[in-house]
């Protein structure tokens, strides 16, 4: 069965109020709730750059859990090398906790080299800095007594007393782009969380590299094929295109910004024109066509928990319930019925 997961937009302009955004969040979580929607994530930036400003990640999951019931909990993502491991270890077993071992830990590199640089995080030390703060967590969360010395974490046999709900930890979603990313998600993480700015071409080639690399490591396939999509749903794809659309367009137009000093290759470009843009990586229609532009994802990629975003910095709230509902009543019954290839059966390029 697949499952439908709701992204929490963080971010906001300049001029909002926070707590009005805030109130904004929790009416679009109560409704997804109320409408039998499967989780909720959030993700993380810190210093974030021109026309925009964000609640930080941990304390807006913990606000949203007490409005979103069964759904399950989910950090999307956490920046693994910008952190201490100590704090990670600890912060996610208490989010654990709060979800009642309902959560998913979702992790990535980062890309940024504003929040690198305010972390310390060097180049040539983040990927090294990422799989270590990882192997502690998992240590500490395991009971081990853990030894280690390095300029951003000294550790003299400490022992972690608080521990994960879910045993030996969290399900551990990762992000991953490039091909080293997608190795070392095989080897560290459960699964791949797939990015939203991929095009359905390069989701299909990563799976290859990643299910090759498992094959490698001897390892089984993961239980879950998460994906993130942009998704904005509405009576027609017009409709959509106006009320939807201006905001998607505006929110990769800042992407492209703090990405504008990244060597990218070619299939991952984003400074497009936005109708260029959309082929290949937007839902945008009515509930009818958002199914049949969804329809490859779990027909041939075998994605099985989609992770909806449909609502973008500067949207009003009345267009995203629009959206939301839409989904929830014409979308979703669908997209439950509907029976996504085993990851063993996927053929990839």
């Amino acid at each position: 069965m697949i499952k439908i997961g709701m992204f929490c937009t963080n971010q906001q302009q300049l001029g909002t109020d926070m707590v009005s955004a805030l109130d904004e969040q929790i009416a679009m979580v109560r409704m997804a709730r109320d409408k039998g929607w499967n989780s909720y994530f959030v993700g993380q930036h810190f210093l974030n750059e021109g026309d925009n400003k964000a609640l930080q990640m941990v304390p807006l999951l913990a606000r949203l859990a007490s409005e979103a019931g069964e759904m399950t909990m989910g950090t999307g993502i956490m920046l693994l090398p910008l952190l201490n491991p100590v704090y990670v270890a600890e912060t996610i077993a208490s989010l654990d906790v709060i979800a009642r071992g309902n959560f998913v830990f979702g992790i990535g590199l980062g890309y940024r080299k504003a929040e690198w640089d305010a972390f310390g995080a060097w180049k040539g030390e983040r990927a090294a800095r990422y799989e270590t703060c990882l192997d502690l967590a998992k240590r500490l969360w395991a009971g081990e007594e853990v030894s280690f010395d390095s300029p951003y974490c000294r550790l003299d046999k400490a022992r972690l007393n608080l521990r994960p709900v879910q045993q030996p930890h969290p399900p551990i979603w990762v992000a991953a782009k490039h091909e080293d990313a997608i190795r070392r998600a095989a080897r560290v993480g459960d699964c791949i969380f797939h990015s939203p700015k991929a095009t359905f071409e390069t989701h299909r080639k990563r799976i290859g590299l990643y299910m090759s690399e498992l094959r490698k490591l001897g390892k089984p396939f993961p239980k879950e094929n998460p994906g993130m999509i942009e998704l904005y749903c509405a009576k027609d794809r017009k409709t959509a295109m106006a009320l939807g659309a201006p905001y998607l367009q505006h929110k990769y137009q800042t992407y492209a910004s703090w990405e504008k000093t990244k060597a990218m290759p070619e299939e991952e470009r984003i400074d497009l024109p936005f109708e260029e843009l959309m082929k290949g990586r937007f839902v945008i229609g009515s509930p009818q066509e958002c199914y049949e532009q969804l329809r490859p994802y779990w027909e041939q990629l075998g994605i099985d928990h989609f992770v909806f975003r449909t609502q973008f910095v500067g949207m009003p709230l009345a267009n995203a319930l629009q959206s939301i509902r839409l989904i929830s009543d014409e979308l979703l019954p669908a997209l439950r019925k509907a029976e996504p290839r085993p990851l063993a059966q996927v053929a990839v390029a």
